[in-house]
């Protein structure tokens, strides 16, 4: 789950972080409100989207009056925003944090994610801060510092200090970044992110080390514990039809193709996307009905596929362990039949009560076409969609 940087500030700061004051502000009125309680004289307005690179795109501005903040609030807020993050379609702005200005001397990357390869989590840090550390990565990786960090004892003062030495840190500022870094692990552990950057984190004129962004996303399998992360979650930041698939248990997410893809198994959905691909067509979706799905989940699972007007057919592709081939069936039938589906359909059916299912699936008299591998199948929908 994503949230966005004043949450993820207001997060940071209780784990001692330093961050610049802001207020969040949904009108123009609100913004010159917060910055008329805010110190000055230079004022920041941050578009508040689920997508990095809004600098870039125009979504922050730089205010030195009053007047200035509601201009620029007036300008982004209804705003779409196009970011490298967002894709094409942009996000529309509905929020803005106003920020006080500071006195930026220099700006650094900290970051923290779970390197699932050494199955622990890594401190990266880099002194080219303020540009995305992809592009640190391809053009001079020997400025990133990598810290592997033990869960058993967690981070510790020591590696801190080494990042901070390795990233040129102020020496009189030192013992700040440390804290810093220590608190934004600390963070990253007790809320269950999955990734937590800062970028930049700056040292200011006054003395101060500080974010000046915050991106912290949270492993949504956590949430369930994560009470007060879960109050963050903006729905209209989300996908509507994978909002409507979490309600359903159903893992979904949304591409750019024209074939619906409803499989059982993550692993499986995967290699279904994948084969589509190989014979040439483009997947519309990720969907995976998990290894317990009824015919209502099913037939749930086709409403989602359709409602992407991009989808041209459909391809489902099930091998029955715990799940029983027949109940697929079952709901296949009728959701073809409660959604009146007219668009190519190609089922494939493998494992616990194949054959019933399709005798269902035969004895429905619906136009659905049986494939009898997954690679027959991907070939067969790629076929009837072009």
């Amino acid at each position: 789950m994503n949230i966005h940087e004043c949450q993820g500030k207001e997060v940071l700061k209780q784990y001692g972080v330093t961050v610049p004051e802001g207020k969040v502000a949904f009108t123009a009125d609100e913004a010159v409100k917060a910055a008329e309680a805010l110190s000055g004289p230079i004022y920041v307005v941050k578009a508040q989207i689920h997508a990095g690179g809004r600098g870039k795109a125009g979504g922050v501005k730089i205010a030195k009056l009053k007047d200035e903040v509601r201009t620029y609030a007036e300008e982004l807020l209804g705003k779409t925003l196009v970011t490298h993050q967002t894709g094409a379609d942009g996000q529309i702005i509905k929020r803005l944090l106003i920020e006080e200005g500071c006195d930026i001397k220099k700006e650094y990357y900290v970051g923290l994610v779970l390197d699932r390869a050494a199955s622990r989590i890594v401190l990266m840090a880099s002194e080219e801060g303020g540009t995305e550390i992809e592009e640190v990565a391809a053009k001079t990786p020997e400025k990133i510092v990598k810290v592997v960090i033990d869960p058993a004892v967690g981070l510790q003062s020591y590696q801190a200090r080494k990042v901070a030495f390795a990233i040129h840190i102020p020496n009189e500022l030192v013992g700040q970044a440390v804290q810093f870094m220590m608190g934004l692990y600390r963070a990253f552990v007790e809320k269950d992110c999955s990734i937590a950057e800062i970028n930049p984190l700056v040292v200011t004129g006054d003395g101060k080390v500080m974010a000046l962004d915050a991106k912290l996303n949270f492993d949504s399998n956590a949430l369930y514990r994560q009470k007060d992360i879960l109050a963050y979650r903006d729905l209209d930041e989300e996908d509507p039809k994978e909002i409507e698939a979490s309600k359903y248990d159903l893992s979904y997410i949304s591409l750019d193709g024209n074939i619906g893809c409803m499989v059982n198994g993550a692993g499986l959905a995967m290699s279904t996307m994948d084969i589509i691909k190989h014979y040439g067509g483009e997947p519309a979706n990720f969907l995976d009905v998990g290894g317990g799905a009824t015919a209502e989940k099913v037939t749930e699972a086709f409403k989602i596929i359709l409602s992407d007007q991009n989808v041209q057919g459909i391809f489902v592709n099930i091998f029955g362990g715990i799940m029983k081939c027949d109940v697929i069936a079952l709901g296949v039938v009728e959701a073809t039949k409660q959604v009146g589906l007219t668009l190519p359909l190609v089922v494939r059916l493998e494992g616990t009560n194949v054959d019933l299912g399709k005798k269902i699936l035969h004895e429905s008299g619906l136009n659905i076409t049986s494939a009898e591998s997954m690679a027959d199948g991907a070939q067969k929908i790629v076929s009837l969609v072009k």
